[in-house]
């Protein structure tokens, strides 16, 4: 069913609007609902806004953000220099049966399926689709960053699709993981760490499917630091009656843990790393805002796109009662140290019994 529906929406995809910053248009302009813009080409993109925030997203940073979110990454982290991949061109999408069959993609037939309705009506490419999708998506969680969007990616073209095996897998090691980001848009240790902010606001569904929406922090409606702090804690049980491949130990009840997470936390390179956005609210912002936007261009000259970020909203500012904080049940003991540099920061622990997290509804 899946398949003919989307073979079905692909036809008229083919006569999708590309449209390329060479093209030069005008500079500062005012949109037919008012809105003020650096280039007149981005009205187009205020329509789309207006639809997608109540019909797609329902004005929550839920489980349809959480998809967008990661449809983004994957659509553009599929690429490599020497083995091939179009980048973030929405080749997720228009070579679904290549890339829908590789074991990382697992479960992105669901925010596919939300986000081809939306393409066609707005009559967008896809790859330009997928990442202003993913940028709105952040302005609905509380305490995120604003992203950026460039727009004018024009539809991939065979052999767009990039091997299996270019999109880390949480049961990857560090090392491996770090080198497949460098290759796939020159990441740096750092860059990594921070993109895994967007776990903060996340869950899993395909790690073990017998609990979908498992969160990896006990925040997961907010773009915050917890997930730095939980994941350093000592790991006592699984969400689940089994774990699956590449789950460890959780600290919190309901909770999720990726070992490439809990690696990632613990490795010298990236330890001091993930120990400097515990807490700091600020940095992390300012590093996913700068990794995220250099993920959404993999694959294209910045030169060709047209910078149309005026028309991402803000997010709303984290509530002044969510102070970073160790979960109830928790001290300071817990925390397994890995920065040899300087010691994890301290941090109170909620009171009350122990805390169990809830899974995220499930759209």
């Amino acid at each position: 069913m899946f398949s003919k529906y989307l073979s079905t929406a692909l036809i008229s995809l083919a006569t999708l609007r590309s449209v390329h910053g060479a093209s030069t248009p005008k500079r500062r302009a005012t949109c037919a609902g008012g809105q003020s813009v650096q280039n007149e080409a981005c009205c187009v993109w205020f329509p789309v806004l207006e639809d997608i925030l109540p019909n797609m997203f329902d004005n929550e940073c839920g489980d349809d953000a959480h998809g967008a979110l990661r449809l983004a990454f994957h659509d553009a982290i599929g690429f490599s220099p020497s083995k091939g991949g179009g980048g973030a061109d929405g080749s997720i999408i228009v070579f679904n049966n290549t890339e829908l069959t590789f074991p990382a993609n697992s479960g992105l037939d669901d925010p596919i399926n939300v986000e081809v309705p939306f393409i066609q009506a707005h009559n967008v490419t896809p790859g330009d689709f997928i990442q202003f999708a993913a940028a709105v998506s952040l302005s609905l969680c509380p305490g995120a960053p604003k992203a950026g969007f460039m727009m004018g990616r024009p539809l991939p073209v065979a052999p767009a699709p990039g091997p299996d095996g270019l999109i880390p897998e949480p049961f990857d090691n560090v090392q491996v993981i770090l080198a497949r980001m460098a290759d796939a848009g020159g990441f740096t240790p750092t860059d990594v760490v921070a993109l895994l902010a967007s776990h903060s606001v996340a869950g899993a569904d395909t790690v073990d499917p017998t609990i979908p929406g498992t969160p990896f922090d006990s925040t997961p409606e907010l773009f915050d630091t917890q997930l730095f702090i939980e994941v350093q804690l000592r790991g006592t049980q699984f969400p689940g009656r089994d774990p699956g491949q590449g789950e460890v130990l959780s600290a919190v009840a309901g909770e999720m843990r990726l070992q490439s997470d809990h690696l990632i936390a613990r490795d010298s390179a990236t330890s001091c790393a993930w120990q400097s956005f515990a807490g700091n609210q600020a940095a992390m912002q300012s590093a996913f805002a700068k990794a995220f936007n250099k993920l959404a261009i993999i694959g294209h000259n910045p030169a060709n796109l047209i910078d149309c970020s005026d028309v991402i909203p803000g997010a709303p500012p984290l509530p002044a009662s969510m102070a970073p904080h160790l979960p109830a049940g928790q001290t300071q003991k817990n925390i397994e140290q890995a920065c040899a540099a300087s010691p994890f920061p301290t941090f109170t622990a909620q009171p009350g019994p122990a805390t169990t997290v809830p899974a995220i509804p499930q759209s």
